[in-house]
């Protein structure tokens, strides 16, 4: 193998990062006739797989604790990449677990940073030890500083590199991005029930790094009338309880539905289903687990707005994210109103609706606002449209990266 490509995540799967991966290793792998795809599996994945030119390597191994996971999984990236250290021009990696074998060989390695588990971490499990969260800033550090070149999602991230005291020559903005969806309107059917999931589904020919064809826009069987939507994870930092408090004080609305179209199993979304129950709405929502990335589309394109409400804590401030629920939003023609964070506003800009974030009655506010002025709205998200890269202006960027490496 010339190349190899390896993230601490699984693929394919429903969460936009899925998404993310498959496009950068389609154009590391298009560049060298092939490699090594080393994720994360389970779930019914296969260990091994062949895709053409792409070797397929997924770890599977079940331990509980985080941390033991994370370092058996550097050591198993360690003896896949051993066969191939007289082969390998370039390793590109996504986290420090898979950064640490691959450095200090004769290949390149690129490193690219969509989030720092040191600031991650805490927000994940709030019991880990400021101790061991000080290893990791560590660890990150010594990547950071060994790899050739660092990629970037947003300037946001990028600026706490540089903090950080990575060299800021060697770092590199390559925007997430989203392929336009044309919207396919068809007649709303009857709702759907508010709690039924949905398996998830991911054609195999994705984890060998094929570019994704532009999603349809199609808009699903049972879509309600009109309707909010929330698409992607359900942790504390995505904001899903702001914007259920925000849906309830838009009550007078009846014929209004929220739709969250969660990237996780629906076990994972039992505190927000009571919280609903609490603030009396969840006989007005539909919720969808895990949909494939084509069928996302389709409910973004029917949705009336797309509600990104970020918190403001340290994970969405200190190193900021580039939500790919905005650019896909944006990217459908969708309204979108977000959280007033830095990396937001650099996707944003003026062309969606900014709100002070976890302040349920301003983001109800604006969705009001939005709903009640539809064309100014749609106007609002044809300009946004036009400010989405499409993945190929992404994949042209990264390739230059390679190049300079």
């Amino acid at each position: 193998m010339r190349a190899a490509y390896f993230a601490f995540d699984r693929f394919p799967s429903s969460k936009g990062s899925a998404v993310h991966i498959g496009q950068m290793a389609a154009e590391l792998f298009d560049r060298f006739g092939g490699g090594l795809l080393g994720v994360l599996g389970g779930g019914g994945l296969p260990r091994y797989q062949r895709e053409g030119g792409v070797q397929i390597a997924r770890f599977d191994e079940q331990i509980p604790n985080l941390i033991d996971r994370a370092e058996a999984y550097s050591h198993w990236v360690a003896r896949h990449l051993a066969p191939h250290l007289e082969t390998l021009e370039l390793v590109h990696v996504r986290d420090p677990w898979s950064a640490l074998p691959a450095l200090g060989h004769r290949h390149k390695v690129v490193y690219e940073v969509n989030g720092l588990p040191s600031i991650e971490l805490p927000h994940t499990w709030p019991q880990a030890a400021p101790a061991t969260v000080a290893k990791l800033r560590r660890l990150e550090a010594h990547c950071l500083e060994q790899a050739d070149a660092v990629v970037v999602p947003s300037s946001v991230i990028g600026d706490a590199i540089r903090r950080m005291g990575i060299n800021p020559e060697k770092v590199f903005l390559v925007p997430n991005a989203a392929n336009p969806v044309t919207p396919t309107p068809t007649a709303p059917t009857a709702p759907v029930a508010p709690t039924a999931p949905t398996a998830p589904t991911a054609p195999v020919a994705e984890a060998a790094g094929a570019a994704s064809a532009t999603p349809g826009g199609a808009r699903p069987p049972g879509t309600p009338e009109r309707y909010l939507i929330y698409v992607g994870a359900l942790q504390r930092w995505q904001g899903v309880d702001v914007l259920l408090r925000a849906f309830a004080r838009l009550a007078d609305l009846t014929e209004l539905r929220l739709v969250v179209c969660s990237s996780v199993p629906e076990r994972r979304a039992k505190p927000l289903q009571r919280l609903a129950d609490r603030l009396g709405v969840a006989e007005r929502m539909v919720w969808r687990f895990t949909l494939p990335h084509d069928e996302v589309a389709g409910w973004l394109a029917g949705a009336a707005v797309s509600a990104a409400p970020l918190t403001a804590c340290p994970r969405n401030l200190d190193q900021g994210c580039a939500p790919l629920k905005i650019l896909e939003s944006m990217a459908a023609g969708t309204p979108v109103v977000a959280s007033d964070l830095p990396a937001v506003r650099e996707i944003l800009g003026e062309d969606g609706r900014l709100v002070a974030p976890d302040r349920p009655a301003e983001l109800a506010r604006a969705i009001r606002i939005l709903l009640e002025y539809p064309d100014q709205a749609r106007a609002m998200a044809e300009r946004a449209r036009g400010r989405v890269p499409s993945w190929a202006d992404s994949r042209a960027r990264l390739a230059e990266v390679y190049r300079r490496v």
